[in-house]
């Protein structure tokens, strides 16, 4: 964890499986100005390499970032035991449990979003609980290979303000796929050159994952500290 930053739990009690219902907290060294609740990926824990860059990278510039774990995950540090996703109306339960924790917690905006999987189950509550605005990195339009199933149907009708950071070259949702998709007015995308669903570019391209982790950061939060989180 960067200097100047805090965490709401002892790193070690994540690591090693305790305390299994815990967040991670990255707070700005001064007062933040938005807070964002990060949801991890189908695979990846709260604390992968992703989720913490992002985390920190947010914090270095003013955004209080908090991480939670869906309950197989968290299942998944106390016996090592690789499970599916759970089902999604119990991914959406566990989401409308943490917002509401959460916003009892935080005054200012509070937005809400994550990796893949993560930001997908944020974005089918967005309006729902009347979130300030909804951030997804790497979201997955569709499963791979499957692009003739779009998963995009209630984004036509979002509300919320809403920034998805995506690679052009994303297998879950490739630039050329999603431009053919009806999106909202409120939906706005920041494309990363020749990358991939976790941000990450050809090598050939110029950039390194490093640069495009912090560009997705610098664009998130503009998204919520100068572009706004005023509803329509």
């Amino acid at each position: 964890m960067s200097d100047g930053q805090r965490a709401g739990i002892d790193a070690d009690q994540v690591k090693h499986g305790q305390n299994p219902g815990a967040w991670l907290w990255n707070k700005p060294a001064g007062a933040s100005k938005a807070t964002l609740i990060l949801a991890h990926g189908a695979g990846a824990p709260m604390d992968s390499d992703f989720m913490t860059a992002i985390a920190e990278l947010l914090a270095q510039r003013g955004v209080a970032v908090v991480r939670f774990e869906f309950a197989y995950m968290a299942a998944r540090r106390l016996d090592g035991k690789r499970r599916p996703p759970s089902p999604q109306a119990r991914l959406l339960e566990q989401w409308r449990e943490v917002y509401a924790r959460v916003r009892q917690q935080v005054d200012g905006p509070l937005a809400i979003g994550g990796k893949s999987m993560g930001g997908r189950m944020a974005s089918l509550l967005a309006d729902e609980l009347a979130a300030d605005a909804l951030v997804c990195l790497g979201y997955p339009f569709h499963a791979i290979g499957k692009a003739d199933k779009p998963r995009v149907a209630h984004l036509a009708e979002l509300r919320t303000p809403t920034l998805i950071v995506q690679g052009e070259r994303d297998p879950m949702g490739d630039a050329q796929t999603v431009a053919a998709y009806r999106l909202a007015e409120a939906v706005r995308i920041h494309w990363l050159a020749a990358a991939d669903h976790d941000l990450k570019p050809l090598k050939r391209s110029g950039f390194t994952h490093g640069q495009h982790l912090q560009a997705a950061a610098d664009a998130v939060a503009s998204q919520l500290m100068h572009r706004g989180t005023g509803r329509g």
